[in-house]
């Protein structure tokens, strides 16, 4: 199973903040304002994502259905069960790839970082025009934001990336990656509880000795 498309997920809920607080005009300036509050109103959340991925070389469409939970930025739990388990965890600095008997460990976390903080900080507009074509626009239940790179250090890797934000309460509610691999994902996400205790070793990823 390719695992672009879940990476560019997790990577994707890591950075959208930033990419949010970069903006300046109205309509984004509102969602952002809205993803503030709900990022401090809830600082963790599980639920149940189902996956659709498509692909020329797919003879019909493949679904995924799993669950998640998140902490801040910093912790990540992606667990599919259908139709055949795999684990995703993000856990400061290490990203783990779970299938069978087998992990692969990734040091991730600089990378994230830096990718954070390109985004945040005081010049993050120009760094985010250079970069990406944005379009926001308001619909009738959530908000859509799609980002199109314009320079080869992302566009090496992704064509585009949709995120599409619930009005009421800025959660996430669908997440489409469409990456260089051929690979278009669209991530179905329901989030069935705010605010959870998560027990520590959900998040517990293994790490190079």
């Amino acid at each position: 199973m390719p695992r672009i498309a879940p990476l560019g997920a997790v990577l994707a809920f890591l950075i959208f903040p930033g990419v949010l607080a970069a903006q300046s005009d109205d309509l984004l300036s509102r969602v952002w304002d809205g993803v503030q509050q709900a990022q401090k109103k809830y600082p963790s959340s599980c639920g149940t994502v189902t996956e659709t991925r498509t692909s020329n070389l797919m003879v019909k469409p493949l679904v995924l259905r799993g669950k998640f939970c998140a902490e801040g930025t910093t912790r990540f739990s992606l667990e599919y069960f259908e139709p055949a388990a795999m684990r995703i965890l993000y856990n400061d600095n290490y990203l783990n790839f779970t299938t069978g008997n087998t992990t692969e460990v990734l040091e991730v976390g600089g990378d994230v970082r830096r990718a954070q903080s390109y985004f945040s900080r005081g010049n993050s507009i120009e760094n985010l025009k250079k970069n990406f074509i944005i379009t926001v626009k308001e619909e009738s239940q959530d908000y859509e934001m799609k980002l199109v790179p314009r320079t080869d250090t992302y566009r090496r890797r992704l064509n585009y990336l949709v995120v599409k934000l619930d009005k009421k309460d800025f959660l996430l509610r669908s997440l489409e990656v469409d990456g260089k691999s051929g690979v278009n994902s669209v991530f179905a996400i329901d989030v069935t509880s705010l605010n959870p205790k998560i027990p520590a070793e959900t998040f517990q990823v293994y790490k190079p000795q």
